[in-house]
């Protein structure tokens, strides 16, 4: 917009200009113009003024009204017309020839290009040892959680984390950061399984242990999984079951000792035996509650504390 105002500006100023050089051309002692010199005189300076509202005419509708790239393009060469037009007037109150007037070109109308869809990166590549059948990558989707099942599963891990706090600060230090629900949808597009809402619910509070193992949250040599360790598990069975000829499993292998079955939620100690133990995951983290609470074993194993650090005596 500020491009054709200017030009209209500058159309107008050689105009002017013109008019004051053919002013200056005129002195006393030349001989009166015939009439129709006089009539060629006024139809060339109608003429300019006629360019010069030409111009300004274009440049308010340009500024004015929305136009595409050719309509844009058209009025760009109307204006450059108009500039051509003063100039020649200027040029022949000086006694000029005008050099012939070349049009401005239109460009064309861009056509617009339909985008072409990406082409599918590359799938992912299998890890060593592990096959493609165990590589999977679906559609992650985060699930919400029942708010029944969360707040139960939040209600056992106070428990826990208040008595760890008091009586084993160095296990209570080791309890992970809140798991990402993001994190645990990837983990089950990757394993093709849907982990059980009270399992989320505790990956969500708590994304499995850190620190040494011997300053972890267990009983009788358990320790707690994130999400990641679930996941490359998980796919270490795969691909053993896969080598045996067996059908892709849903265990989780939440410990070292458990495993949850994603199909029916149920805790599974296979070191124990196999016949579930807990009928969810929240059963279990409600026993271990009640064993650090009241003293009661798990799975033969009673907790104990040294040096801040949790122990469990007994064996399985």
């Amino acid at each position: 917009m500020l491009k054709l105002v200017r030009l209209a500006l500058t159309a107008a100023i050689l105009t002017a200009i013109a008019v004051r050089l053919r002013r200056r051309s005129r002195t006393p002692g030349d001989p009166p113009a015939p009439p129709a010199r006089k009539a060629v005189a006024s139809t060339r300076m109608g003429l300019a003024w006629a360019a010069i509202a030409g111009v300004v005419t274009l440049a308010l509708a340009a500024a004015l009204i929305p136009t595409g790239p050719q309509v844009v393009s058209e009025a760009q060469s109307a204006v450059y017309q108009a500039q051509q037009s003063a100039m020649t007037v200027a040029m022949e109150g000086r006694g000029e020839t005008p050099a012939p007037v070349t049009p401005a070109p239109v460009m064309p109308t861009p056509t617009p290009v339909a985008a072409t869809p990406a082409a599918p990166g590359p799938a992912a590549t299998p890890s060593p040892g592990i096959p493609a059948a165990c590589m999977l990558s679906g559609q992650v989707t985060v699930r919400p959680i029942s708010p029944r099942v969360r707040a139960a599963v939040n209600r056992q891990w106070r428990r826990i984390e208040r008595w760890l706090r008091a009586h084993a600060p160095r296990t209570y230090a080791s309890l992970g950061a809140p798991g990402r629900a993001g994190t645990v949808a990837l983990a089950e597009a990757q394993t093709g399984l849907e982990f059980p809402d009270d399992l989320r619910a505790s990956l969500l509070r708590h994304n499995g242990m850190s620190g040494p193992p011997a300053a972890r949250l267990g009983f009788g040599g358990e320790q707690v999984r994130g999400v990641r360790e679930i996941r490359d598990h998980w796919r270490e069975d795969c691909a053993a079951r896969a080598g045996r000829g067996d059908p892709i499993g849903r265990a989780l292998r939440v410990g070292t000792l458990t495993e949850v079955d994603a199909g029916t939620g149920q805790v599974v100690a296979p070191a124990v035996g196999p016949e579930p133990i807990w009928p969810s995951y929240h059963a279990m983290l409600r026993d271990v509650a009640d064993a650090l609470e009241k003293g009661r074993p798990v799975l033969g194993a009673r907790p104990t504390v040294e040096d801040g650090l949790l122990r469990w005596s007994g064996t399985l």
